[in-house]
């Protein structure tokens, strides 16, 4: 078995038993929403049912704080690859969060969407869960709707780290302050950045070493500019390499750019989504006034992460 997809309420096939779900918009799908992942999982095979994510495109944010809705840990695609991940079968419902869902009361969503068109048996929810109209719903209200409305429901509890409660927040705070490794230990995997290759200046390749230019959605959160260690994904294929995130400073008017020199890698790939992880922190992003310095320096940066690949870091 695999796990499905389904794209909106009204293609969800209806016919299936009754399901063990869960709910969230689960950006970043840190190592609490994988706990709640493998309760999801387990309560499913001990019961029979069918395990059912649902989640929500856009983030909910979006349309509730129009004007501050957070950078994205993970984009769709990128939430759609850990998925396939951390839930091996099952159902993933992507619901279109529009003002429709938003103005939904907790019980008109509780009732109308879990118990009346996807036949919920059972819920498992994260200790601060809380949903309906200005998130007024709250684990109390879902407890009385449970009741009353005959699904089970579970409660899990916080993934701690340093006494606190893992969180998306959390982690963005993290990332902002140039703390990529201890984001990384509480996402619980690579920090993945995707994104369409297209043509830049060309650049790289004049110099010697060819970057794959990314185009990334422009709500991600991307780690602070500069170079840093990392990992490609390319079809499939993890090779190493290095990624600059940052203004080019031959090519300032393209604002934020993402880079990735692929180490022993010559194809040509524009146009084709690739994933890249960065690792470690190399330095910060420079100006140079002439490219032999940029040069120097980018063969310093390469045989930097070279060594960190050799000590497997």
């Amino acid at each position: 078995m695999s796990l499905k997809i389904i794209n909106g309420l009204g293609a969800f096939p209806f016919d299936i038993e009754r399901t063990v779900a869960t709910i969230g918009t689960f950006d970043g799908l840190h190592l609490g929403h994988q706990a709640i992942l493998e309760q999801l999982t387990a309560s499913a095979e001990s019961s029979g049912m069918i395990p059912l994510a649902i989640t929500f495109e856009p983030h909910p944010r979006v349309f509730v704080t129009p004007q501050t809705p957070p950078p994205l840990l993970t984009t769709w695609e990128e939430k759609k690859k850990l998925f396939e991940s951390y839930l091996k079968y099952g159902y993933l419902l992507v619901i279109e969060f529009n003002e429709s869902i938003m103005n939904m009361t907790a019980e008109e969503f509780a009732v109308g969407v879990l118990v009346n068109k996807l036949k919920v048996g059972k819920l498992i929810v994260g200790y601060d869960h809380a949903f309906g109209k200005n998130r007024s719903g709250t684990i109390n209200d879902l407890i009385v709707l449970s009741r009353k409305h005959n699904f089970a429901l579970e409660v899990a509890g916080p993934v701690l780290v340093n006494d606190m409660p893992i969180s998306s927040s959390r982690i963005r705070r993290l990332i902002a302050e140039n703390r990529l490794p201890d984001a990384q230990m509480m996402l619980g995997h690579p920090y993945p950045i995707c994104g369409k290759v297209i043509k830049g200046i060309g650049m790289g390749k004049k110099l010697g070493y060819p970057t794959a230019n990314m185009k990334v959605s422009p709500r991600k959160l991307l780690p602070v500019e500069g170079v840093y260690a990392c990992e490609t994904e390319i079809e499939g294929k993890m090779y190493d390499g290095m990624m600059f995130i940052g203004t080019n400073h031959f090519n300032p008017e393209a604002g934020t750019s993402v880079e990735v020199n692929v180490f022993d890698f010559q194809d040509i790939i524009y146009d084709r989504q690739i994933f890249c992880y960065p690792q470690t922190y190399i330095r910060e992003n420079r100006y140079y006034d002439d490219t032999s310095k940029l040069v120097d320096q980018i063969k310093l940066d390469k045989a930097n992460v070279l060594k960190l690949k050799d000590r497997g870091v």
